[in-house]
């Protein structure tokens, strides 16, 4: 799974189950039982008669993600400024210093699956459950699309700092518009970053680009 979501496997890649069961040193069914999760989280396609192979997510499915993500981020925002304790929040200004140390060191997985614990820790302290568990059930599909738009847009990765430093910043002061405006801003802007490489990649296919 790691390695779909951190582009080491590209969509449509076959995946050899043997060669896999070789990788990790074990026999075939365990990957092949893998794999089969892997297929009901959208990463894996899984033809009949034919290898498995990594899916490619749809534009249009990419949106309806984001959608859904950005309302229930902005709305965890809300919930952290109104009812999260101070102790909590200086649970989330603790992942900024090492995340920027390794943002200096162009560790762009390292950054990545900080986020990915900042960005869970605020589900929990946001304290309602039910938003929790959309937000889980979202799943390795919503990790794969966070990555790629991450090392789409490694030059916005200051920017990327900086707006998770004013959010944090913005929970301290106890400022829900701005935390919930920060939120839905950085959302938008990893799917813009989505949607530009798709409009590079659809033109290069068509011939357009060199």
């Amino acid at each position: 799974g790691c390695a779909i979501i951190e582009g080491r496997l590209q969509p449509g890649d076959d995946l050899n189950t043997v060669d896999l069961s070789k990788q990790f040193q074990t026999s075939r069914t365990p990957v092949k039982e893998a794999l089969l999760l892997l297929e009901k989280e959208g990463l894996v396609t899984i033809p009949p008669y034919r290898r498995p192979f990594v899916t490619r997510v749809s534009l249009e499915e990419v949106r309806e993600i984001y959608q859904v993500r950005v309302n229930l981020l902005m709305l965890t925002a809300e919930l952290i400024v109104n009812t999260a304790s101070d102790e909590d929040i200086a649970s989330l200004r603790a992942f900024l210093l090492p995340m920027r140390e390794m943002a200096a060191a162009h560790d762009i997985d390292g950054v990545f699956w900080a986020s990915v614990a900042f960005r869970n820790r605020e589900a929990e302290i946001g304290g309602n459950r039910q938003v929790k568990r959309i937000l889980d059930s979202l799943g390795l599909r919503t990790l794969q699309l966070r990555h790629l738009s991450m090392k789409l847009g490694r030059t916005y990765a200051e920017q990327r700092l900086s707006d998770r430093e004013r959010l944090v910043g913005a929970y301290e002061e106890r400022d829900a518009s701005l935390a919930v405006a920060l939120t839905g801003a950085m959302v938008r802007r990893s799917l813009k970053i989505f949607e530009q490489s798709e409009d590079v990649r659809a033109k290069k296919d068509s011939g357009q680009v060199a």
